[in-house]
């Protein structure tokens, strides 16, 4: 399996990891919840304060930034979903807040990247946080993946 990652630097970062690294860590995720894809797709928008938070109120009701949104893949009615199934939707980062939050939360800046990447792209396929069975399974889902690429627990 390759993952295909359009990544849209928005805000022209030099933090950013390396696209070839973001594979690693999703292709890692996507393998711990045995996804069956060949050639899966995602985009990443990496985005400024404004960008997050306009983001952020327009689709979740929250007027602040954040630190990643997820929008899975819907395919429009008319193109059958086997034909574009590969597609696993957008996820949209406000580094600011990341590097801040890596920064108050003393994590690397790496680690961070990863962890929320991983998180964004369990949402993508389904996994959510909102009731404590759930956010159960995603978090350990969060770790798992972390730590067999070398990372500690996040939380």
């Amino acid at each position: 399996m390759h993952i295909h990652i359009d990544l849209q630097n928005t805000i022209d970062s030099q933090l950013l990891p390396k696209v070839t690294t973001i594979q690693t860590w999703l292709l890692t995720a996507l393998k711990k919840i045995n996804a069956n894809f060949e050639q899966p797709e995602i985009t990443i928008r990496v985005v400024s304060l404004e960008e997050s938070q306009q983001l952020n109120l327009t689709y979740r009701n929250k007027d602040k930034p954040t630190n990643i949104l997820s929008f899975p893949f819907e395919a429009p009615e008319m193109i059958p979903i086997e034909e574009l199934d590969e597609f696993l939707g957008d996820l949209i980062v406000c580094e600011p807040i990341v590097i801040e939050e890596a920064n108050s939360q003393n994590k690397t800046l790496e680690s961070h990247w990863a962890h929320l990447l991983i998180h964004g792209l369990l949402h993508l396929q389904g996994f959510d946080h909102v009731e404590e069975q759930q956010a159960e399974l995603m978090e350990a889902l969060e770790i798992e993946v972390l730590n067999e690429l070398g990372f500690p627990n996040p939380y």
